[in-house]
């Protein structure tokens, strides 16, 4: 039986230090201990979707936060998806399409548009809700000039944003993984 699981949505600054420090586990757990700490610095400074259980304990988590990308001689301010774990032992419950619906009403009303970076495991869950792999190049605008990114090149996915969906899409720089 399906336990029943609340919503909370906030920014990274209305979060406790121990409540930041129990996500991060979290996420470290979710990830089975593939979660970097530049993973964890790329979801900080934007806006956390938690789903709690009946006893408080984490279920599921995602956050979006803000980037830069150029595509066609234009710059956007895009919502970025991050850190989107459900716990284990809650997996295919709708956890993780209730933490996206609440995700993309964030870039829906924030942003020009949404962009991620799916694994073969998630990429399904995305392609369900409507979002699309970006079909043209994938790039980086890094301290030595651009960086072409072919291994990001299919699991990139988008929500809304420009058309045609070709060209390439020019990410800002930051540590770690770029996407």
């Amino acid at each position: 039986m399906t336990r029943p699981a609340t919503l909370h949505t906030a920014h990274t600054h209305e979060l406790t230090p121990p409540l930041l420090d129990g996500i991060r586990a979290f996420l470290d757990t979710a990830f089975d201990g593939d979660f970097a700490d530049e993973d964890w610095d790329h979801t900080l400074g934007g806006v956390h979707v938690l789903l709690r259980g009946d006893g408080g304990d984490l279920l599921a988590h995602g956050a979006v936060v803000q980037r830069r990308v150029v595509h066609a001689d234009r710059s956007y301010r895009i919502g970025y998806v991050e850190g989107v774990a459900v716990r284990a032992d809650r997996r295919r419950e709708g956890l993780g399409g209730r933490v996206t619906a609440a995700l993309e009403g964030v870039i829906d009303g924030a942003y020009a548009f949404g962009a991620l970076s799916a694994s073969e495991a998630g990429a399904g869950l995305y392609a369900s809700r409507g979002w699309e792999v970006w079909r043209g190049g994938i790039a980086a605008l890094g301290p030595r000039g651009l960086l072409p990114l072919p291994d990001e090149e299919g699991s990139t996915y988008v929500r809304g944003g420009p058309e045609p969906r070709a060209g390439a899409l020019i990410f800002d720089w930051r540590d770690g993984d770029i996407l």
